[in-house]
């Protein structure tokens, strides 16, 4: 009689979705309180972000509140992350003739900052690759706006974003496939406005035309 197959492992969860203890919590906590005391964020900053840490159950989750600061961890530096490149922050400057990021292929880091100057910036997300539970996006729309666009599987977190003159339009849907990216928006809409949206027709089109390739 042979002896039965032991059960398989089962796969440890990713460092990032690693559940954050009362303590991790209050670490961010007094991390934000020194941000402010320093002036780099304000107090209605403070108290939103302050909020987020108190409910958040994951250190992907925490990390995110303190990925703009100085001596920040991001999801992967987390205990037992996996080795991998450092990705820097990605600045994109919109300046007089405006600029972006995609729809080819390209690595998303852990933090994206765009200015939309004169010119206007464009983020495409719907063929990127993305090795962080959350990504935070900070957006200032200033005079032409900042426009965001993510695959259909993806979702937007924009608790953080001050709409400005211009204005937040979020035109995304809750829908959020399991083991995809959380996008957190902050920032401010400044004259231009920032836009989060799904692929139109035309961007479909073309994804569609141009299958990425294998």
């Amino acid at each position: 009689m042979t002896s039965p197959l032991p059960e398989p492992a089962s796969r440890p969860a990713p460092p990032a979705q690693l559940r954050a203890s009362h303590d991790d919590r209050d670490a961010v906590v007094e991390q934000l309180r020194d941000a402010a005391a320093e002036g780099r964020i304000d107090l209605d900053e403070l108290d939103t972000r302050v909020g987020q840490a108190l409910i958040s159950k994951t250190y992907a989750e925490l990390a995110a509140l303190t990925a703009d600061l100085p001596g920040a961890r991001l999801p992967a530096d987390l205990p037992g992350a996996q080795p991998s490149k450092d990705l820097p922050p990605l600045l994109l400057k919109g300046g007089m003739h405006g600029t972006s990021r995609g729809p080819g292929r390209w690595e998303v880091p852990g933090h994206v900052i765009a200015h939309g100057g004169m010119g206007g910036v464009k983020i495409d997300f719907t063929r990127a690759e993305c090795r962080f539970a959350e990504v935070l996006v900070e957006a200032y729309g200033e005079m032409a706006g900042v426009t965001i666009v993510l695959p259909d599987s993806w979702a937007v977190e924009t608790g953080g974003m001050d709409p400005g003159v211009g204005g937040l339009k979020d035109r995304t849907t809750t829908d959020r496939s399991p083991g995809t990216p959380l996008i957190r928006l902050t920032g401010t809409g400044g004259m231009g406005g920032v836009v989060v949206r799904h692929p139109n027709r035309w961007e479909r089109r073309k994804l569609r035309d141009n299958p990425a390739q294998a």
